[in-house]
């Protein structure tokens, strides 16, 4: 018997009994009250063990955002099964890279829209499984014909959960594994800065596959609000959404901002609800002042793989640090190559422990083994305590882009270029983008007697990988510079207007 259980299917079963007539989920014309949602995920849960899902099988989900992906979140919390949200941008052979790597029991899919590159995915997965397709009827009759009644299978809230594939270091993407009591945790933490109760209405604008949607998603479930599902960051949709649920907050940033504003140019939409200016003039007349201390001093220093932010800026106002001070669910640390602990004003590897930290990635127990050594998840990430106490993110081990919310790693575009058969060399860095914060640049070297231009390149990598992640420009040289065998990255940086890059510096090591 687990006394001390709290899953985040618990807090579903807290609010059915608790606030049964309250709404919980609401997604275009379906509008669920706690009730109705604890009732769907129950006959979810019983479906896909029906289904053969099993304790530790993975559900794969490939599509947009949608209730039905929280609601088989939730439904595999409750028979201790595995839920990836995977991004619905990636090109097929990064899909089937997914299906193969996480080998599920069940994938449930989309047709609208993203549903060719699904589909021409799955063709080239080797893994064969069940597919129900969520926006056809296919998936509401699946779970109309099973029992309404709790299976309660949940296990332990340290047990994996939620999957997260990570941007791809080394070429490869990992899949994060967060289990109830970081969600619940993180959640139950960040509320209450956010201004966020049983009143609040969240946006899920963002995709769900991004972790900087589901803390907010995640605060607003653990409070008891309310979230809504667009499908994507559409600017009508999204205006349309607001208005008529009197939406207070969102996952909205960026050139999802501009949409916004573009939409409604004639004010057509009462966006007045909504807590949060974002720099554009046009929204901000839009919408309220978010004087909650999140909106004060929003962001920090975080990862995936701790459930989102790991430091906070509310936490450091006034301090020398960049990125505010730690949370207080986690233990963070600085450490030398050899993992001692280094002096304040030092740089070195951020490690951190605690309750919001995953139980590993999936699939990779030598990954595993060197980033959890000693007790402590090894970030792969640069930083220093100042002397006051206060923390800032110098920069990844391993070089990074940052484009929009998405973080883009050079080598596995290169590893794409490299690919093309006219392509003898290459590099990448990141450009300043005033949109994007960066945009990528390809430094290429073409081999002695092909002849290759940029809009050729640039369709290449459209074709073998997700469309933010293609070079914006690509520039031809003869060579590489290079100290030593590495390519040196800062002599390209300055010559082809590199900067701009996560953490302030110019090149992290």
């Amino acid at each position: 018997m687990m006394l001390d259980r709290r899953t985040l299917a618990d807090v579903l079963r807290t609010y059915a009994r608790s606030r049964g007539d309250a709404i919980a989920f609401v997604d275009g014309e379906t509008v669920l009250t706690w009730s109705d949602a604890a009732t769907r995920v129950h006959r979810a849960a019983n479906a896909l063990e029906a289904a053969g899902v099993g304790r530790g099988d993975r559900v794969l989900w490939l599509g947009q955002n949608s209730f039905r992906l929280q609601e088989l979140l939730l439904a595999c919390c409750e028979i201790g099964a595995l839920f990836c949200p995977a991004n619905w941008r990636r090109q097929p052979d990064e899909l089937a890279f997914v299906i193969d790597d996480l080998a599920p029991a069940v994938v449930v899919w989309q047709e609208e829209e993203v549903g060719p590159t699904v589909q021409a995915g799955r063709d080239r997965a080797t893994h064969a499984t069940r597919w129900i397709l969520h926006d056809d009827g296919e998936y509401e009759a699946w779970i109309a014909g099973a029992p309404a009644d709790d299976p309660d299978a949940d296990g332990p809230d340290s047990d994996p959960l939620l999957l997260i594939y990570t941007a791809a270091f080394e070429g490869r993407p990992n899949a994060a594994m967060l289990p109830s009591r970081a969600l619940v945790a993180q959640g139950l933490l960040m509320a209450p800065w956010q201004g966020i109760d049983a009143s609040y209405v969240f946006l899920n604008s963002g995709p769900l596959f991004h972790i900087g949607t589901f803390m907010p998603n995640m605060s607003t479930f653990v409070m008891g609000g309310t979230n809504v599902y667009v499908r994507r960051s559409d600017g009508p949709e999204m205006c349309e959404a607001i208005a008529r649920h009197r939406c207070t907050g969102g996952f909205v940033m960026g050139p999802m901002v501009d949409a916004v504003a573009e939409a409604n140019v004639d004010g057509r939409y009462d966006l007045s609800s909504f807590r949060g200016k974002r720099g554009n003039r046009a929204f901000d007349a839009m919408v309220d002042r978010d004087d909650s201390e999140w909106g004060r001093a929003a962001g920090g220093y975080g990862q995936s793989e701790t459930m989102g932010m790991q430091t906070f800026n509310l936490l450091g106002v006034g301090g020398t640090g960049l990125h505010g001070r730690p949370s207080p669910l986690l233990d963070v640390r600085v450490v030398d190559p050899d993992d001692n602990e280094v002096a304040p004003g030092e740089v070195g590897e951020i490690v951190c422990r605690g309750a919001t930290v995953m139980v590993g990635y999936w699939n990779r127990p030598e990954l595993n083994a060197h980033r959890q050594r000693n007790g402590w998840h090894h970030t792969n990430d640069l930083g220093r305590f100042e002397a006051d106490g206060t923390f800032t993110f110098v920069g990844p081990k391993m070089r990074m882009l940052k484009s929009a919310a998405e973080n883009i790693y050079p080598v596995e575009i290169e590893n794409c270029l490299r690919l093309h058969p006219a392509v003898a060399d290459c590099a990448v860095i990141g450009v300043p983008d005033d949109v994007w914060v960066q945009s990528v640049k390809a430094i290429v070297v073409v081999r002695e007697g092909e002849k290759l231009g940029e809009d050729e390149l640039i369709e290449y990598c459209r074709a073998h990988i997700a469309s933010y992640k293609k070079p914006r420009t690509v520039a031809f040289v003869d060579a590489l510079p290079r100290a030593g065998f590495a390519v040196d990255y800062d002599e390209l940086d300055r010559a082809h207007g590199g900067g701009g890059y996560p953490g302030g510096t110019t090149r992290s090591a």
